[in-house]
């Protein structure tokens, strides 16, 4: 069962990236090290709602 998520910036809180996760095997919030165009660096990346 796959839920389509969204990934938040949190130095700029820009909207960058949508992704898909298992939610069987990975209950907990994503948090992942991607690219902001808005900041111009690599940043934590949230889950949101």
């Amino acid at each position: 069962m796959k839920q389509k998520v969204t990934l938040i910036c949190t130095e700029c809180l820009s909207r960058n990236y949508s992704t898909y996760k298992n939610t069987k095997t990975n209950p907990e919030r994503l948090e992942l090290n991607k690219y902001c165009k808005k900041c111009g660096k690599h940043t934590l990346h949230k889950e949101t709602k």
